[in-house]
């Protein structure tokens, strides 16, 4: 496999972790009691977009790591997986 192909695996993952890694830990602007005018009460108070960050390229690498290993260097891939039904073509 490519050097680019394992980057762009690493980048398709970094992005859904990133949609899911954006809720963790934010208090909206209703909890805080200060919202701002012209703004939802459910927008975030204090947008820590390093920390996302961080946290997104770190839980990113380890699922990365886990599929580079599994998958790359032992080659476990989706025709490891058992099929109980069986194939009709």
């Amino acid at each position: 496999m490519s050097l680019f192909s394992i980057f762009a695996i690493y980048f398709i993952i970094w992005w859904i972790t990133l949609f899911a890694v954006l809720p963790f830990g934010v208090r909206t602007q209703a909890e805080e009691n200060d919202v701002v005018p012209g703004s939802t009460e459910s927008a975030p108070a204090r947008f820590r977009a390093l920390r996302v960050v961080l946290l997104t390229t770190v839980i990113a690498a380890i699922i990365h790591l886990c599929w580079y290993v599994f998958s790359v260097k032992l080659g476990y891939g989706i025709d490891a997986i058992p099929r109980f039904a069986p194939k009709f073509y």
